[in-house]
């Protein structure tokens, strides 16, 4: 038990997850001592239900004291307390703790062959609880399958959404509506520019429509799930959109970048190269992000999956950049001798601007999302969820705003002291990346 405390500690804090979904799952010869079944919020209407069967303990020294392997709820602030009794006693059982609701224990169960148990608990204190299994026996293994149910009673309808979640199916469908408007103005400026419309404008198009059914499933699962406890396939069609999006934002963002159908009507080697570099990993990381969103903590590869996901997005965010890069680089090198110094210079601002826009938009849905999930009370989860869709649908506008299809003949028809101008900006142009 005295590797207890470090992963009691791992698991908190890299879970940064909240479920409330109906689980089911089977575990065969486990014998990791703590094991994280998923956290929730819980109101003061919350309830537990767990129900195991098929239980059987198997140890290679003595039979296993039946007290010494159970289910508790800890909550966060009660952590610090119970990680200072680890520390002071590396033998000291975390059932035992006077800071957890234990919820019961082995020698509860109904006798051999079924060794089952089935029971609801009310959660009598509000607070966002993590559900564990301790194996305090020392090397034994354990078997059983697992039910559980955490939810908060709304009168007498069941909620499976954690308490501080329960506003998304609400949020994810506005959202949508926003999105569906979107793409009504997006279609209708291409329309009225016919002559300005390149493929990039369609891949944008297409987008949009993506987000849009995504984060209309997206309402679907999490309404079935608050409703039901199950997702009843929506999550499946979540995550095949879900997919499709990531992996066409990141592409268009990469073809933008590159100037591709309004600048050039071909690719380089390079920029190729990023595509087959991106789309591999954003598959990857799809993957990942299956895995994560519908098992949990309580699967041994859980966190591995968790750090592939993190791994892969970060070098996809990277990625996407260079092509930004490349293109201002060439625009300065192209002002330089063609003598179009007012349109590279406009062309050379519009792209200094996207390069902000991107890493401002990836900076915050990254890392300022993921710390406000952090800080947040339970209850005010949503507000980082809402946070994220706001920034998103921004940039989305900004991003169209900035590429969408106009006429630009009479805008650059300059005379001789703004393209002197235009010129002498260029020479004294410097953009460090």
């Amino acid at each position: 038990m005295t590797k207890l405390p470090i992963l009691l500690l791992l698991l908190l804090c890299l879970s940064s997850f909240t479920a409330g979904e109906i689980k089911k799952l089977k575990i065969r010869s486990d014998n990791r001592p703590m094991i994280l079944f998923e956290r929730f919020g819980f109101t003061h209407t919350g309830q537990t239900s767990i129900s195991v069967s098929s239980v059987s303990v198997i140890s290679t020294v003595t039979s296993p004291d039946a007290s010494r392997l159970g289910f508790f709820l800890l909550s966060e602030e009660s952590l610090i307390q119970v990680l200072i009794e680890l520390q002071q006693n590396p033998n000291f059982c975390v059932l035992e703790s006077n800071y957890i609701q234990r919820l019961f224990t082995f020698r509860d169960l109904s006798p051999p062959p079924n060794s089952s148990f089935d029971r609801a608990y009310p959660v009598t204190s509000p607070n966002e609880y993590s559900l564990f299994f301790a194996n305090c026996a020392p090397e034994s293994k354990v078997s059983m399958d697992v039910r559980t149910e955490l939810y908060n009673l709304d009168g007498r309808v069941k909620d499976y959404l954690s308490a501080g979640l329960t506003q998304l199916p609400t949020l994810y469908f506005l959202f949508f509506l926003a999105y569906f408007v979107f793409l009504g103005v997006w279609v209708f400026v291409c329309l009225k520019n016919k002559k300005s419309v390149h493929r990039i404008h369609g891949l944008m198009a297409l987008l949009v429509i993506m987000k849009a059914l995504n984060l209309l499933f997206a309402a679907e699962d999490k309404h079935y799930v608050k409703v039901t406890g199950t997702a009843h396939g929506w999550d499946v069609l979540f995550y095949i959109f879900q997919s499709i999006r990531v992996v066409l934002l990141f592409t268009v963002i990469v073809l933008i970048g590159t100037g591709w159908s309004f600048l050039k009507p071909f690719l380089q080697e390079r920029e190729k190269k990023v595509l087959m570099i991106v789309i591999p990993l954003q598959v990857l990381a799809n993957v990942a992000s299956v895995v994560i969103g519908e098992t949990g903590p309580f699967i041994k590869d859980w966190v591995t999956w968790k750090q592939v996901f993190l791994i892969v997005d970060i070098i996809c965010c990277c990625a996407i950049i260079f092509p930004i890069v490349w293109s201002i680089r060439s625009l300065r090198e192209t002002s330089k001798t063609d003598g179009k110094a007012a349109r590279n210079l406009a062309k050379l601002t519009l792209f200094r601007q996207f390069y902000i826009v991107v890493i401002g938009y990836l900076y915050f849905t990254r890392i300022v999302v993921f710390a406000l999930r952090t800080i947040s009370a339970y209850k005010y989860q949503w507000v980082a969820y809402s946070a994220e869709e706001i920034v998103s649908l921004a940039f989305y506008m900004v991003m169209f705003y900035m590429f969408r299809p106009v006429e630009k003949n009479e805008y650059f028809v300059l005379d001789d002291e703004e393209e002197e101008a235009a010129a002498l900006a260029l020479r004294d142009e410097e953009f460090e990346l």
